[in-house]
């Protein structure tokens, strides 16, 4: 499985508005509806799922990075949205500093090995600072998708 197999270029947004925790949540939520991704009568069931994972802990990891993820039976395989916020917001990060990118992650309900797998990768790709930093000043999704695809590409060789 690949990261980069989860994003559609319609789930990126390069310049999330939202300045608050659960509003960007419900931004990177709306990515997946606008991409045809999920249903929008599944938005509030994620939502919920998701807050009621970032109540556990936060998932704002760290190094201006936050990997929001949830389980919902009602969708059929593992998606993602990706996005970059400029400004930064309180994510209530581990490291207390303001987070920049967010990769939201939503499996199916019964699916923990991937799930899990897919968290890794994730964490991997964005703990480096390079990637991060070259993620941070691109000007579109295409841009994202390529350094994403890039990266996998190297790790595989």
């Amino acid at each position: 499985m690949n990261i980069v197999d989860l994003l559609s270029k319609d789930a990126i947004a390069v310049n999330l508005e939202s300045q608050e925790k659960s509003k960007v949540l419900s931004e990177l939520v709306d990515l997946l509806v606008g991409s045809g991704d999920i249903k929008k009568v599944v938005k509030n069931e994620i939502l919920k799922r998701l807050q009621e994972r970032e109540m556990l802990g936060s998932t704002g990891i760290g190094k201006n990075v936050a990997i929001p993820h949830a389980k919902c039976p009602k969708i059929k395989k593992m998606i993602a949205a990706f996005g970059i916020s400029k400004n930064g917001l309180d994510f209530k990060s581990l490291d207390g500093e303001p987070t920049h990118i967010f990769f939201l992650l939503i499996a199916p309900g019964e699916t923990p090995g991937p799930h899990l797998k897919a968290l890794a990768k994730i964490s991997r790709l964005l703990d480096d600072k390079f990637i991060r930093d070259r993620l941070l000043a691109v000007k579109n999704s295409q841009d994202v998708l390529k350094i994403i695809k890039e990266e996998e590409r190297k790790k595989t060789q």
